[in-house]
């Protein structure tokens, strides 16, 4: 019993087939690397985007610190930090509950679970769900703020979209400009 040895097989090890002749290689998988593929097709994908064409759901990380201008043509999820500008002209701007946005913000729409401190200028429609915080100004066409939620600021209703993103860029210019004035007069 003790000095028997019985032969050990791998039990769940990919097979991977040579390459054919024209030289492109054919994996085929089996085990736990078949049942991972057959998951990860099953799986929706970030990037079937319905409301446009262009473009999938991009993904800030928690762990993620970004300072400056992020602009882009998909919908992006932020759950880290940001300082500076955010210009998603017509796309979905996602605010985690973990993040902490010390911008102003350009978007078709915008959804806030975390904290944001700026001002927020939405085409279609702001929504601060009820453990979102925003300090700053809204302006947007439809407004939804949920029971709990912190809100300081005003709120615009832009039924036309008609002010343009010029106006809040000024007002983002405006703010880095006295920023950087308060911070050299503290020295």
């Amino acid at each position: 019993m003790w000095g028997e040895k019985k032969p050990v097989t791998p039990t769940r090890m990919p097979v991977v087939q040579q390459p054919k002749d024209n030289g492109s290689p054919a994996p085929t998988f089996s085990g736990e690397a078949k049942s991972m593929a057959a998951f990860e097709s099953s799986y929706p994908s970030g990037t079937t985007d319905r409301s446009s064409s262009s473009g999938g759901t991009a993904r800030l990380g928690a762990s993620l610190h970004v300072k400056g201008e992020i602009t882009g043509n998909e919908d992006l999820t932020i759950d880290g930090s940001v300082e500076g500008l955010v210009h998603l002209e017509d796309r979905k701007l996602t605010i985690g509950a973990n993040a902490r946005i010390t911008a102003d913000v350009i978007a078709r729409e915008v959804v806030v679970y975390g904290n944001v401190k700026g001002n927020l200028r939405a085409r279609d429609r702001i929504e601060i769900k009820k453990d979102g915080s925003v300090v700053g100004d809204l302006t947007t066409a439809r407004i939804m703020i949920e029971d709990g939620a912190y809100f300081k600021g005003s709120i615009e209703i832009d039924k036309a979209g008609e002010a343009g993103e010029s106006d809040l860029e000024k007002s983002y210019t405006r703010t880095s400009r006295t920023a950087a004035t308060t911070a050299t007069s503290a020295d």
